[in-house]
């Protein structure tokens, strides 16, 4: 579309801010704000005064640890933008925003380095067939020229990244761009619209290669423009920005703007490439494969909990209007009521009595419907539009409150974080018996403290958690147990014989009797049993007795002193007196990990896994990811607890892993002997 020519609005959109950590995407926020009029100076992250990153565990961290969401007009339209954390232990909240937007704009440097990071990104938005931009950031900054910047950043993309622009640079700083779809070149101009002026004589070979790449890109999927190409004519240019919007949108390329945020340098440029080129609601919609209709369609994207104004739900609405008051329903036919509608600026929020299609806004205490949920005003035609798939948990700590009067207060609070943030996940240990609270990292657990004594005044006390481990035996052995008790009256008389012996690993505990001619009465068999079992929650090293079968063989009773407590008691006395000199042996739990890494730092990988006593299975290339391969390895679970910090730092922050327990391995020497001394002084 050439510049100046009319166009029909599109309607409200949303635009998703993501990026590497440290990319400059709050940054960018308050420049795109600022520029659009929302805030009347551009906040920065130094002076804390940032629509973004706005909270206190944002503030205390100094990175994003959730999305921020403002609203904002450029020539008429309305915007909303997502700034999504960059951290890979924080990009829950991308993922699960990331279906609802029209576009995103991907936010980065021209840093090689920084590639691996990228490329996580880019293959998530590649996933979605969302549209997206990369904006390279403070170009001010870097020292290589923007063919460079491509070359290194086009192995992160599976798309072709076309250089929409060329900045034009004066003494280490941007002093305006050359637009390489229309070959005009702007001059910044402070608080006014940038000037148009000639080429600079510098860049016009640049300029000129620049413009024959981005034609040759558009004519990959134009025959129209190939066949132009091919006779030495130059295309229309209302014909290659239409072709720019559709090939965007079409998931054929990913067009590539540059600037600096912290000076506002490229902001207007970009904006109208969103305004003329991101789709609308409905080819959003279509593309979550929504049949549009008269009902009223949303997408909640992000849940939080505010002090005052309790559950707040990020909703984009796909089709139709949403009112306050206004009756919906879940994807499983629960039915609410919204209690509000609110605009968004950050953290601050402003009464709304409807939206319309298109549009992102907060809706008040939609209970029972949680963040990745589809939501209809009509009843029975509400479809769930997505998966809601949660990053596995990476990293635990015990979890717990100084004062007990508070148990109850703690599980209701936590059940809000993970509601909010659903990386979060707490289990109640059947082995250790402690409450364990999972996240994706260090970090990540810290900001989900922080917010839990910010928001909900509680200061938990967090501890390393425990491990599951189990104890064995490795020699049979046949034992009498025998209880006898006299006190007046009826005496207490039971009495066993019992062959005690291993099992392979993995069998856990076998009981039987061979048992004849009433040595044991049948109606005290049970109780044998039953004693063994409460015994073996605690065996001689003080852990849970597995992997052994014990038989009833012979025993005797008494008519009037025989009771089946007193069967249990001897079946503790036997085992109790035998398994010491079973020679008990420790067992602790070995994982299956899975960890996916940038292929050049794979033998770091290997070496810190053997570093954990863990053992390499194998590597291969992680299927279509290039550049990455995944390890395959067990290891001791004690030995995960520090990993996920020393596989960041081992891959510049984004390498990750799942595990899952596999099976049970001994435990000897001086490590088992420390394990034992431990728990036994602790219980």
């Amino acid at each position: 579309m050439a510049a100046g020519q009319s166009r029909s609005a599109k309607g409200p959109r949303c635009i998703a801010l993501v990026g590497p950590y440290q990319s400059g995407k709050t940054t960018l926020l308050e420049a795109i704000l600022y520029r659009c009029g929302a805030v009347p100076r551009q906040g920065r992250l130094a002076d804390k005064n940032t629509i973004g990153d706005a909270s206190p565990e944002a503030r205390t961290l100094g990175m994003g640890v959730e999305v921020n969401v403002a609203t904002a007009k450029f020539m008429g339209e309305s915007f909303t933008f997502l700034d999504c954390p960059g951290s890979i232990e924080f990009m829950q909240d991308m993922h699960q925003c990331l279906p609802g937007c029209d576009a995103a704009i991907v936010v980065c440097e021209a840093d090689e380095k920084k590639a691996p990071a990228l490329q996580l990104i880019l293959k998530q938005l590649e996933a979605l067939h969302l549209p997206h931009f990369i904006f390279i950031n403070k170009v001010d900054k870097s020292t290589s020229r923007p063919h460079e910047a491509l070359s290194w950043l086009q192995p992160a993309s599976s798309l072709p990244l076309v250089m929409r622009e060329l900045p034009i640079m004066k003494d280490g700083a941007i002093t305006g761009y050359i637009d390489l779809a229309l070959e005009r070149a702007f001059i910044y101009r402070k608080n006014a619209p940038a000037e148009v002026v000639a080429i600079p004589a510098d860049l016009s070979a640049e300029e000129k290669q620049g413009h024959f790449a981005l034609l040759e890109r558009l004519a990959d999927h134009d025959d129209v423009i190939m066949e132009q190409l091919l006779s030495d004519q130059e295309p229309a240019p209302d014909r290659v920005m239409q072709d720019l919007a559709r090939e965007a949108a079409d998931g054929l390329i990913t067009p590539v703007f540059f600037g600096s945020a912290e000076f506002g340098n490229g902001i207007s440029r970009l904006l109208k490439a969103l305004r003329h080129e991101v789709p609308d609601v409905a080819q959003t919609a279509t593309r979550l494969g929504l049949n549009l209709s008269n009902s009223t369609t949303a997408l909640v994207l992000k849940t939080f909990f505010t002090e005052r104004g309790g559950k707040i739900s990020v909703t984009r609405i796909l089709s139709g209007e949403m009112a306050d008051g206004a009756i919906i329903y879940g994807s499983e036919g629960q039915e609410t009521r919204v209690a509000g509608v609110v605009g968004l600026l950050g953290q601050a929020q402003s009464k709304l009595t409807k939206t319309v299609s298109g549009e992102t806004v907060g809706l008040s205490r939609l209970e029972n419907i949680s963040t990745g949920e589809t939501i209809a005003t009509a009843k029975g035609k509400t479809i769930q539009l997505l998966e809601r798939n949660h990053a596995p948990s990476l990293f635990g700590k015990a979890i717990s409150v100084h004062d007990r009067k508070d148990e109850v207060k703690l599980t209701q609070a936590l059940s809000k974080l993970i509601e909010e943030d659903p990386s979060l996940s707490l289990n109640h240990d059947a082995v250790t018996h402690e409450l364990v609270l999972w996240g994706q990292g260090e970090i990540h657990l810290r900001a989900a403290l922080e917010r839990l004594k910010n928001k909900f005044g509680l200061d938990a006390a967090v501890a390393q958690r425990k491990i599951g481990y189990r104890e064995t035996i490795r020699k049979p052995m046949q034992i009498r147990g025998r209880h006898k008790k006299q006190s007046g009256g009826h005496g207490q008389y039971g009495d066993i014989v019992v062959e005690i012996k291993p099992l392979p690993r993995g069998q856990g505990f076998a009981f039987s009797d061979t048992i004849v001619g009433g040595s044991v009465p049948k109606q005290y068999i049970p109780a044998v049993e039953n004693g063994i079992r409460e015994w073996l929650v605690r065996g001689p090293l003080g852990f849970e007795v597995v992997d052994f079968a014990v038989n009833l063989s012979d025993g005797s009773y008494h008519d009037v002193d025989s009771s089946e407590m007193a069967f249990k008691l001897a079946a503790r006395a036997a085992m109790a007196e035998a398994t010491p000199n079973c020679q008990p042996l420790l067992l602790e739990p070995i994982v299956s990990l899975e960890i996916h890494t940038p292929s050049e730092c794979t033998a770091r990988i290997n070496q810190i896994i053997t570093g954990h006593r863990g053992q390499v299975l194998g590597y291969d290339n992680r299927g279509d990811w290039r550049g990455w391969d995944t390890v395959k390895a067990h290891m001791p679970e004690a030995e995960i607890a520090s990993l996920i910090v020393e596989l960041r730092s081992a891959t510049s922050g984004v390498g990750t892993f799942t595990f899952s327990f596999d099976h049970m391995a001994e435990l000897a020497g001086r490590a088992a002997e420390m394990v034992v001394a431990a728990h036994n002084n602790k219980t």
